[in-house]
């Protein structure tokens, strides 16, 4: 209890704060109980799981159906993964009989007995508890359900695990494509329902918008429902089908190639047109008279570009369509499309006005490709200047080849953005703006599911994390609705103190392991191990990434 808790003149007058509120109907069933854990306030029958499939009563208690997830350097072979809380009791007084899973490797008679802890990995540096199935700290006032102390290096550490319950929170997807999905602004579609908008594109890539607050509750309750659900399939890793109005049919799933269209994508661009003549002219030097690589922003053309003029290459009296920016760089020289340099064209010819035949000449060499290298031609000038397709000689085509070499594969990301609100802070400490301060003076690592998260500069703790390096089924949903996600504080126990953290409910980390939360009410009552992904920097080795 701080001073900013206390009743000033009223000694004793405390309030009794009770961890499951009174039922609000007097009419409820015996045999149910209300789910304090989001503002829906499910009545559940025993044997049966809330709205959320995320809690459910087993003998009159609430419980967190999935087991709380625990991440080691290390999980060996043959090793149990999933251990219920042997020294936890039930509300109504009987021990958990939670029953253990198979272990990894298949080792059926070492999953019929529980795995003792081992007592020498009681160090920060070791075990990291993620708040991946802790449950969480709604309504507010109550302390998050695991603050764990350890050490790390000597240094006396705590890590302040939950689950936050997010209604400002959108995911950022980032589309390696040089396809035309949509104009910026429009409308996506999910299952008919607008989940969110397309974004500026960046180099190389299509950026989406899905989710947010406006969708989640400023909506009819089937667009808040359908963009609920499209963010939880897309924060677990599943496919989403997505529909852009006046763009592409996509399927998007996070570390996979994007479909545009029912084709699935397979390069992103080495560069714009222009960036790709300056890359390769060297290469191109002697081989050809011109190149023009088309692209839907910007078109390059070689023997105008500063590339083809260091060069001392004779200009080849091509006229391209569309708006000249610099030398040797052109915009707007077709509709945005899913054809040739992510352009609406099929004949890269048509992009040509024609040629100065005061410079042009019969035999000239026309190398045309996209900037993926994924459509490329040869052309010869005839009599007439008249570009005919020829078979592309060996040396040019193998620039072509270092071309698409030189192009990454295509991939969607999908990253989470949330602002760690009133529950999240709240859960953390009763003055939730030292919090805050604490994180923007670097003396807090936020990490969701031991996944690093940048903590954007400004306002607030406002959180990006990839998906892709967070645990399986990280993210839930409520149905108010909003996204359940996993949000963990560490920091130096001196510095928790001083930010007016709940000590009194700091626990070391060998009673969480045996016990689990600090709380009955909706607690999990199984911990399971995965190993940290190497990617991953340990939490309690790192600062925090801030902005």
């Amino acid at each position: 209890m701080t001073e900013h808790t206390k009743t000033d003149g009223l000694p004793g007058m405390e309030p009794q704060v009770l961890e499951r509120a009174k039922p609000r109907s007097e009419r409820m069933a015996g045999d149910k109980i209300e789910c304090n854990a989001c503002p829906v306030l499910c009545q559940i029958t025993v044997g049966r799981s809330g709205a959320c499939d995320r809690y459910a009563n087993v003998d009159g208690t609430l419980v967190r159906v999935d087991p709380v997830i625990l991440l080691r350097k290390a999980v060996d072979g043959g090793e149990q993964v999933l251990v219920p809380f042997a020294g936890r009791t039930l509300a109504n007084g009987t021990e958990n009989l939670a029953t253990a899973a198979e272990p990894v490797g298949g080792n059926a008679s070492a999953a019929s007995a529980p795995v003792a802890w081992n007592g020498d990995l009681l160090h920060a540096d070791d075990v990291f508890v993620t708040g991946v199935g802790s449950s969480t700290t709604y309504p507010d006032y109550k302390p998050a359900p695991f603050i764990v102390s350890s050490q790390s290096d000597g240094v006396d550490m705590v890590t302040v695990v939950t689950e936050g319950i997010f209604s400002y929170c959108s995911f950022k997807v980032k589309i390696d494509t040089d396809r035309y999905l949509g104009p910026e602004q429009a409308n996506i579609r999910y299952k008919g329902e607008v989940v969110g908008h397309v974004t500026t594109a960046e180099y190389g890539s299509q950026m989406l918008s899905l989710g947010g607050v406006h969708h989640l509750t400023g909506g009819s309750k089937k667009e808040g429902r359908l963009t609920a659900e499209i963010m939880q399939l897309l924060g677990n890793k599943q496919a989403a089908e997505v529909m852009i109005d006046g763009g592409s049919q996509i399927v998007i799933q996070a570390g996979r190639a994007p479909i545009v269209n029912g084709i699935e994508e397979q390069r992103m661009r080495v560069g714009c047109g222009s960036a790709t003549i300056g890359i390769f002219a060297k290469q191109l030097f002697g081989k050809v008279d011109e190149v023009i690589v088309v692209d839907d922003h910007i078109t390059g053309v070689l023997t105008e570009h500063q590339a083809g003029r260091c060069l001392d290459m004779p200009l080849s009296g091509v006229k391209i369509r569309g708006r000249k920016s610099t030398p040797g760089r052109y915009f707007q020289v077709a509709n945005p499309g899913t054809g040739w340099g992510g352009t609406d064209i099929s004949d890269p010819l048509s992009i040509l006005e024609g040629w100065d035949a005061s410079i042009a000449r019969p035999g000239m060499r026309l190398l045309m490709t996209s900037t993926t290298g994924e459509h490329a031609a040869w052309f010869i000038l005839d009599e007439n200047l008249t570009p005919v397709e020829m078979p592309m000689p060996p040396e040019v085509h193998s620039v072509v080849e270092r071309i698409g070499e030189n192009c990454e594969p295509s991939l969607t990301t999908v990253l989470f953005l949330g602002g760690a609100g009133g529950s999240l802070r709240a859960g953390v400490t009763e003055n939730p703006v030292l919090l805050t301060r604490a994180i923007k003076n670097a003396l807090v690592n936020v990490t969701c599911g031991g996944a690093p998260a940048y903590v954007w500069p400004g306002g607030g703790i406002t959180v990006m994390t990839d998906v892709t390096r967070m645990p399986d089924n990280s993210f839930g949903t409520v149905p108010t609705p909003a996204i359940v996600a996993p949000i963990e504080f560490t920091m130096r126990l001196a510095d928790y103190q001083a930010l007016g953290g709940h000590m009194e409910y700091v626990r070391p980390l060998s009673s969480v392991l045996q016990s689990g939360a600090w709380h009955n009410e909706g607690a999990p009552q199984q911990r399971k191990w995965l190993q940290q992904p190497d990617v991953n920097a340990w939490p309690s080795a790192v600062g925090p990434m801030l902005g």
